[in-house]
């Protein structure tokens, strides 16, 4: 049958009318039961509301991947404009040739008669075999009646075939086709059934439960993310930095205008001779590292007996606009110095996480050439990547459409944080936007008290010119590898000048900064450098607390020159790898001295500006 055009026709005939007649039947419904939204929704009922709210937002998203001309129009007034939309939009397919498109329909509707022969059956779609599965439709009501069973399923079989579409297309560069793998995933996230009222039965049912309150609730939230230009992922308002989270008691010693430095209160009687300085990544808030005591990586290390010194990035506002590459070296440098000025020490244990790794490593090999390599006697890399070549999905927009819509993004002299959110959040857009926009958009439901969700969400704004040549020099270039391509504040950079003893973390399920990226930092580095893989990911997989006793880390004690050998020979121990961290710290300075005098910030041998965590993080 599938290879007749007039039966497919009428196949393709009937389930149209079944959807035409589901969503009329729907829209009637939530006429229905929302029938109060009109002193709060003027002119138009909450469906419709809701429906030009959620295309705006669609919109919003779509222009992140697909430019104007081929971002499709989903219609969201019913399951038949949807399927039309979709129909459309694979048409448009570059991929997807004549052959390819009819091979497509004739599966679909053989897909089509084969669940209608099943709920012909069993119309209450108990036992029904649904070939494909998401969890997105994991709810029964999902398959309770045929017309949501039909477009879930058909939904699936075209994410599926435009997948396979786009891994066996000949003549397609590796950057291209991650770009238009991203990019079709995207529109796909977008476009599923799930995001649209008139088409979601756990939608439909709560409507009629809550007599359209959801959809009051829900427009209300969504309005207010579209006017800040940002997705809510959590109850804001239960979190106030200093009181319940980025709590741990310390000082602000010094400040500049792009950083605070805040130095942690000793809990130990004796401490370690050499303090550690930690340098966050200034796309995010240092406080990812103190999110509360029982995820503090460091108050861990203050009551490890660890001076722990910090440095608090600024977000970026109109006062900043000049700051670039070479400043951030600097304030790595400046920050060095006075940590061993203020403590009178001769060096420092370093952490760099990410972005702030990528440049300690830069920061190692300029003072190595400088002949000052003693100031630091140890470095930490958490999922820092200095060579780009396997560099991880923030690669997908630095080709030249997407620097230019950044440079356009950048006109004020700045990039705006929340473009960097959107960006991230789209690299996971099913779990990080798709599903907040189910539940607290359509099902109305309240948002979680979650502290790493509210940490995702605070966003810092990053200078034009370091972001344009961070892109342009390191993602799309891989320049930091090639020895003197770069300089930092007057001096080249080479990194195989650096023999500073480094501790190199990866997380094996990291997508920013993947685990074979992270490693090649070993073939660059001249000292004793010891690699550690972590279970989870970018996040999860550095701030795991031992007390948590979650995931897992391998270490290698034998030889390995790739990531797949180390991989092989390793060992894998359960829960953190924080105190293999601090044995092999330890192992580089193992001299304590009292917790006294300088090492207690605020004291008149150690005066402070203000109390941690200070004002620059609280700056928006």
């Amino acid at each position: 049958m599938a290879n007749d055009p007039k039966s497919g026709d009428e196949a393709a005939d009937i389930f149209t009318e079944m959807l035409r007649i589901q969503g009329e039947a729907a829209r009637q419904m939530m006429q229905t039961f929302a029938p109060q939204a009109a002193d709060r929704v003027p002119d138009e009922t909450a469906v419709d509301e809701m429906g030009k709210a959620m295309m705006e937002f669609q919109r919003t998203w779509l222009q992140f991947c697909l430019p104007e001309e081929e971002r499709p129009a989903p219609l969201l007034t019913s399951p038949a404009s949807w399927m039309e939309a979709m129909q459309k939009w694979t048409a448009a397919m570059p991929l997807l040739d004549p052959q390819a498109q009819q091979q497509l329909w004739s599966d679909g509707m053989a897909l089509w008669q084969e669940l209608l022969a099943q709920y012909a059956q069993k119309p209450d779609g108990e036992d029904a075999q649904l070939p494909r599965k998401d969890r997105r439709f994991a709810d029964p009501k999902w398959r309770d009646q045929p017309v949501f069973a039909l477009i879930h399923q058909t939904y699936l079989l075209f994410a599926e075939r435009l997948a396979e579409s786009i891994d066996k297309a000949e003549g397609l560069s590796d950057e291209d086709r991650a770009n238009l793998r991203f990019a079709t995933q995207n529109v796909l996230d977008a476009m599923s059934p799930a995001n649209y009222p008139m088409m979601n039965p756990v939608v439909l049912e709560r409507t009629m439960e809550t007599k359209g309150e959801n959809l009051v609730r829900g427009l209300e939230r969504l309005t207010s993310d579209l006017e800040r230009g940002q997705l809510t992922h959590t109850d804001t308002s239960k979190f106030k930095l200093g009181e319940n989270i980025a709590t741990t008691p310390g000082k602000v010693i010094y400040e500049t205008e792009l950083f605070q430095l805040i130095q942690y209160s000793p809990t130990t009687e004796t401490v370690m001779k050499t303090p550690l300085l930690i340098f966050p990544p200034w796309i995010n808030r240092f406080y990812i590292l103190d999110l509360n005591a029982k995820k503090s990586f460091v108050r861990w290390a203050v009551d490890q007996g660890i001076t722990v010194c910090l440095v608090s990035w600024r977000s970026v506002d109109e006062s900043l606009t000049h700051i670039d590459w070479d400043d951030y070296f600097r304030a790595q440098m400046e920050a060095i110095d006075v940590v061993r000025e203020r403590l009178k020490v001769p060096s420092v244990h370093t952490i760099g996480y990410c972005v702030a790794g990528t440049t300690l490593a830069g920061t190692l090999a300029v003072l190595a050439r400088r002949g000052q390599a003693d100031k630091v006697k140890s470095a930490t890399f958490f999922t820092a990547q200095v060579d780009f070549a396997h560099a991880g999905d923030l690669k997908l927009f630095v080709d030249d459409g997407k620097l230019e819509f950044i440079r356009q993004a950048s006109k004020g002299g700045y990039l705006d944080g929340r473009y960097l959110a959107a960006t991230f959040n789209m690299l996971r857009g099913s779990d990080l936007i798709w599903n907040y926009v189910v539940n607290h958009y359509l099902l109305g439901e309240d948002y979680p008290a979650f502290d790493l969700l509210y940490w995702n969400g605070d966003v810092t704004n990053l200078p034009a010119k370091w972001h344009a040549a961070y892109l342009r020099d390191l993602y799309k270039e891989n320049l930091m590898v090639v020895p003197d391509a770069l300089g930092a504040d007057g001096t080249e950079i080479d990194l195989r000048r650096v023999e500073t003893p480094c501790y190199i973390q990866a997380g094996r399920e990291d997508h920013i900064a993947p685990p074979d990226s992270v490693f090649k930092a070993l073939e660059h580095f001249s000292g004793e450098n010891r690699f550690v893989l972590a279970g989870s990911g970018h996040i999860a997989g550095v701030v795991n607390p031992p007390e948590a006793n979650k995931y897992q880390y391998w270490t290698n004690e034998g030889d390995f020159a790739t990531l797949e050998e180390f991989i092989a020979g390793a060992t894998e121990h359960p829960g953190s790898w924080w105190p293999d961290w601090l044995v092999w710290l330890e192992s580089q300075d193992g001299e304590k001295v009292k917790a006294t005098g300088v090492r207690k910030p605020g004291t008149k041998a150690n005066p402070a500006v203000e109390d941690a965590p200070g004002r620059y993080v609280m700056m928006r």
